[in-house]
């Protein structure tokens, strides 16, 4: 069969074969269940019955008239805010290990552990350091003075709460943004530094000028998931807090999960989904865009 055919013919063929199964999988279990959901966004499913009555856009009027759904986007910047701080500290972290420093293996390996960990773990150890009576960082403040911090609540205060699980996180992720960071810092070429040095330059204008514009697009990368990370939330207040205290931690993904599964209206959490794609989708244009400012032409 295939000596009748000519060279690129059989590369197509084989091309196609390769990607079929990739497609049919992608197609099936990413792009189908997406078409599906934008479908129930416009019905009132309960998620049960077979009638799935059409509403048109009820489902989106009835989020952007609800002032308490869209209240629970402004829990979510605690977690933008100290994604953005877990960035700064991951790149700093990355420039010192990146460096001759003895043991500096030991450390990337300490620092990389806490992500390999699940997620569900991780937020019930941290509700034991965070246990107003017995946690660990009570203990910690009051054993050297501070007893006035180291009677908080930091789990049932509104204004600590979403900072402290959003430091959790801190804690489990900036070893993986430390790791990225130092690949990034390992394929920029000695030759560039040693220029530098004979022209002068100092360490700090050397991490200006030219660590941190050629890390750029490895920063880009890290500051999209950090800020999609952030609305989506879910995990951490999910096992901590159910949401409280009086839903003061409660993110939209938990918004979106309780109106499904809670209240059994699909239809309306459809559209919250769709919703928050599209502020992804937003936040990602934007971020290029501020970003790519100044960059090359």
């Amino acid at each position: 069969m295939f000596g009748t055919l000519s060279y690129n013919k059989q590369k197509m063929i084989i091309i196609v074969s390769f990607l079929t199964i990739p497609l049919l999988l992608l197609a099936t279990f990413t792009y189908y269940p997406a078409l599906k959901l934008i479908y129930y966004s416009f019905t009132n499913w309960d998620g049960y019955s077979p009638e799935k009555p059409w509403v048109g856009l009820a489902n989106y009027r009835e989020v952007f008239s609800n002032p308490d759904i869209f209240k629970v986007f402004t829990h979510n910047f605690a977690y933008f805010a100290m994604g953005i701080i877990q960035n700064i500290v991951a790149i700093y972290f990355a420039v010192v290990l990146n460096s001759k420093l003895k043991g500096k293996n030991a450390f990337r390996i300490l620092l990389f552990l806490p992500y390999i960990m699940n997620g569900v773990a991780v937020a019930f150890m941290f509700g034991y350091v965070f246990d107003t009576t017995n946690g660990s960082l009570n203990m910690f403040l009051n054993s050297i003075g501070l007893t006035g911090l180291g009677q908080t609540s930091w789990l049932g205060t509104e204004g600590l709460v979403n900072y402290s699980l959003a430091s959790t996180g801190f804690w489990r992720f900036m070893g993986y943004n430390m790791v990225i960071y130092i690949a990034s810092l390992q394929a920029i070429p000695n030759d560039i530094y040693e220029a530098s040095k004979i022209d002068g330059a100092g360490p700090f204008q050397t991490l200006w000028r030219i660590t941190l514009p050629n890390m750029k697009p490895v920063i880009q990368l890290n500051l999209f998931l950090t800020v999609t990370g952030a609305l989506e939330v879910f995990d951490l207040p999910f096992v901590l807090t159910k949401g409280g205290p009086a839903g003061a931690s409660e993110t939209y993904v938990q918004k979106v999960v309780d109106t499904a599964f809670a209240y059994s209206n699909y239809g309306l959490a459809s559209a919250m989904s769709i919703i928050l794609l599209f502020f992804v989708v937003i936040v990602l244009l934007i971020q290029q865009l501020v970003l790519s400012r100044g960059g090359d032409k």
